[in-house]
């Protein structure tokens, strides 16, 4: 399963500039705002758990919550999901990739996920 967001930096940059670090508390935990060097890495955090909710099928809501997805850094940098126990359960989630990217105003991230009998996975249909 795939999930793709975008966000315009620029909101996360006046979401920091009105609220500061509160407004980060709203999507992200203690280490990920440590990983938060700028406004616009906040926004590829922000795109990244609106993607991986996409991928799930469900959105960020009752079924999971920005704080059920955390990112943090493989040893070379690369962006990773750590993910809590009742989504990898509930979606027998067996692995997921992420991938950040920035151009101009703009954060993308994408989500891949791979997970075991899920009833997320789309079947095709046929006419």
């Amino acid at each position: 399963m795939i999930g793709i967001d975008i966000i315009k930096t620029s909101r996360m940059e006046r979401l920091l500039e009105r609220f500061g670090e509160k407004g980060l508390r709203r999507f992200l935990s203690d280490d990920e705002i440590l990983l938060s060097k700028s406004y616009k890495t906040a926004a590829g955090f922000w795109a990244t758990k609106e993607a991986f909710s996409k991928a799930l099928g469900t959105g960020i809501g009752a079924e999971c919550s920005f704080f059920d997805i955390r990112i943090y850094k493989s040893d070379k940098g690369a962006p990773q999901l750590a993910l809590s126990k009742k989504i990898v359960e509930k979606f027998d989630i067996l692995k997921s990739c992420v991938s950040i990217t920035h151009d101009g105003e703009y954060a993308i991230s994408v989500v891949s996920l791979t997970c075991r009998n899920s009833t997320t996975t789309n079947k095709i249909k046929q006419f």
